[in-house]
């Protein structure tokens, strides 16, 4: 039943995309509603509620929320249920997940949800697909039910079968066709691919869907996936043209002695999640009198070449060399730091920094197809 092409087709004249610059390309926020130690996650919530509203004044184009479970330090493990929230404190940002894990959710449900989003706000919702667990194998089975549904082989298919959902559009022999998702049908949000290795970025082009990649924990891999998104790329009903945004890890602040110091938390954050010892994100005074263990430094290699700390200067600068090597259409800035008031000073400068327009109203980059089409290329 599968509908993936088996090749490539036509590869796409834009494989090699044009140098952009910063201030003209559009800035988004992904927030991971962060649990600072000492606070709980209500107050990460509140926070995200805060901050919505502020980068929308900003001008940011996007506010997308992760999703994550069995993490102490992260409270957005129900994307859905915080954007449906979000959304209501917020009046033309773009709102969307970023994404959701699919193989943890059926796809008739995740259809429902963003659906009932869309439906609720037209136009402004953003639905992002990832096919990793967003957690530990422990538990992605309590997600999952079984073992035989911890692959992700059936990726493909699952993103397929969600998609016809929203448009109508299935097989003559799929054995769901007579389902219809109530809100879904004809609310189709602009979906996304997320991705942080080359199979994502090859399957969104495949769709002819816009790509997110996560250089902000593979950033080793963010050329190599973006030029083979812009080959593999056909365009569909939703998308003309190769679409690829590039999400970076960033501390802005004042000076750049106050940025690395409020990047520590983060630094330490990761180190323990990647030695398997997750927690709330530490205090800077922590950070700054924690000493690595070789197993922990071993976790960071690599981490800084994702992620820009400064001040405006370096911050600008730093975001301007990504976009040059990345061609990125957009880019959207992950902030983690332990207070809020920090946190919303970095988005603040990051967006004084790019010449962000406040007030501007974030267009989609491509409309949903109409009920009965379906994004995939004839």
């Amino acid at each position: 039943m599968s509908r993936i092409p088996s090749d490539t087709a036509t590869q796409s004249d834009a494989a090699t995309p044009p140098i952009r610059r910063l201030g003209d390309v559009p800035l988004s926020v992904l927030d991971l509603a962060v649990v600072a130690e000492g606070s709980q996650p209500a107050d990460a919530l509140r926070n995200s509620t805060d901050l919505v509203g502020r980068a929308e004044a900003l001008g940011y184009r996007r506010y997308w929320v992760a999703e994550h479970h069995n993490m102490p330090g992260i409270a957005s493990s129900a994307p859905g249920v915080l954007l449906a929230h979000l959304a209501a404190h917020s009046t033309t940002i773009r709102m969307g997940s970023g994404g959701v894990m699919l193989p943890n959710h059926p796809p008739l449900v995740v259809a429902e949800q963003f659906g009932t989003l869309s439906a609720l706000h037209p136009g402004r919702i953003d639905l992002g697909i990832g096919r990793a667990p967003g957690t530990d194998q422990m538990t992605a089975l309590a997600l999952r039910r079984s073992p035989e549904a911890l692959s992700a082989e059936d990726f493909p298919q699952q993103l397929l079968d969600l998609l016809s959902f929203f448009t109508g559009r299935w097989p003559d022999d799929h054995p769901l066709r007579h389902i219809t998702a109530v809100p879904g049908l004809g609310q189709q949000p602009e979906v996304w691919l997320l991705g942080s290795s080359g199979f994502s970025a090859q399957l969104a082009g495949y769709l002819g869907l816009p790509f997110s990649f996560a250089h902000h924990f593979s950033a080793d891999n963010t050329v190599p996936a973006l030029q083979l998104y812009r080959r593999s790329f056909r365009p569909s009903a939703v998308l003309q043209h190769p679409y690829a945004m590039v999400a970076v890890a960033v501390v802005c602040a004042d000076s750049e002695e106050r940025a690395r110091w409020l990047a520590g938390p983060s630094k330490l954050s990761f180190a323990r999640l990647r030695s398997g010892h997750p927690g709330r994100l530490p205090t800077p005074e922590e950070a700054a009198t924690h000493r690595y263990t070789p197993e922990e430094e071993l976790a960071l290699a690599g981490r800084s070449a994702g992620s820009v700390v400064g001040d405006p200067a370096t911050v600008r600068a730093g975001l301007a060399e990504l976009l040059v090597r990345t061609g990125a259409d957009e880019l959207m800035v992950t902030t983690m730091v332990h207070g809020h008031g920090d946190r919303v000073r970095s988005y603040e400068l990051v967006a004084e920094a790019a010449g962000l327009r406040s007030g501007a109203e974030p267009p989609s980059i491509g409309g949903p197809p109409r009920t009965g089409q379906h994004p995939v290329a004839s």
